[in-house]
């Protein structure tokens, strides 16, 4: 299960109700950030997640709205004396913003904290066995910009009748079938894992993507996700201003996720320019599964 806690869903300038960009993403033991906007170290707090055990920091980009929480959040772990290091994965010229921001304050190479930069190029991340992780390159103002696409891998099932109506024991037999293994039972009889497993089942996909001035040429990395989550920065009245910008439109976001088969779509990096009636009301007509994230919203996948 993929958990998602919305720590800023500001476009780039905050607002009283929502922070600069930052999503939290729980999986598998594991805590992930996406994108580190200005006071993310304070979203933690107040969402009751805490600082305990940030493993990476995945970045859509370098734009300040979507990094400059990263010092504080340095300097507070370096405090607390965490001994954990941090990943932080970025495309090349992001990183190189993040390297030159923390040289700046502290000194090339002496971060409050010990720190591994990580520069993606499109394919996989991580692998950890319990989920994947996979980028992919975006449009976004000559930026090095990346979405993030996350699986957990299907899982097959004993069936409890076929094994009884074999004669299967509880125990560790049961397990090596579980595991792929054919056993031989007393007696002789040997039974292959095909024999009593079922077909593949829970697998889950969610796709994070940041800023965007386009959706061209993305979608083999969404169709049929569980879950999307993408800005919307403009309503389709400013397309011409969305497109000046680099930004999505609300329609753009739902016109997508319905091309694609998206089971749920997330719509986030809004302006303050509309209310989030307005934007909802735009997406649905063409999504109607579709929500607006607010600060501190936590879905799970």
């Amino acid at each position: 299960m993929f958990a998602l806690t919305f720590l800023g869903t500001s476009a780039s300038v905050p607002s009283a109700e929502r922070n600069h960009p930052a999503l939290l993403l729980e999986v598998a033991g594991q805590r992930l950030l996406i994108d580190c906007g200005e006071g993310t170290q304070r979203q933690l707090l107040r969402s009751g997640a805490g600082f305990r055990r940030l493993d990476r920091i995945l970045l859509t980009h370098g734009h300040l709205d979507h990094v400059l929480g990263i010092p504080g959040l340095f300097a507070t772990l370096g405090l607390r004396q965490t001994s954990e290091a941090m990943i932080i994965h970025g495309g090349p010229g992001t990183l190189d913003i993040v390297i030159r921001m923390l040289a700046g304050l502290w000194g090339p190479g002496r971060a409050p904290i010990s720190v591994q930069f990580a520069p993606l190029s499109e394919g996989q991340v991580v692998d950890t066995g319990d989920f994947t992780i996979d980028c992919f390159p975006v449009r976004h103002r000559d930026t090095d910009s990346f979405g993030f696409s996350f699986r957990s891998p299907a899982r097959r099932h004993l069936l409890s009748d076929r094994l009884s109506a074999l004669g299967v024991p509880d125990g560790p037999v049961r397990g090596q079938l579980a595991a792929g293994r054919t056993i031989t039972l007393e007696g002789g009889l040997t039974i292959n894992p095909e024999d009593v497993l079922g077909p593949p089942s829970g697998g889950k996909m969610l796709v994070v993507i940041g800023d965007a001035e386009t959706t061209d040429g993305l979608s083999k990395h969404v169709a049929d996700a569980d879950l999307l989550v993408i800005e919307a920065t403009f309503l389709d009245r400013d397309a011409p201003t969305a497109r000046d910008y680099g930004h999505l439109t609300a329609a753009e976001a739902a016109r997508f996720a319905a091309a694609n088969h998206v089971r749920q779509l997330v719509l986030t990096h809004l302006s303050g320019r509309y209310e989030d009636d307005e934007i909802l009301a735009e997406a649905a007509k063409i999504f109607p599964n579709v929500r607006i994230a607010a600060d501190f919203d936590r879905i799970d996948v």
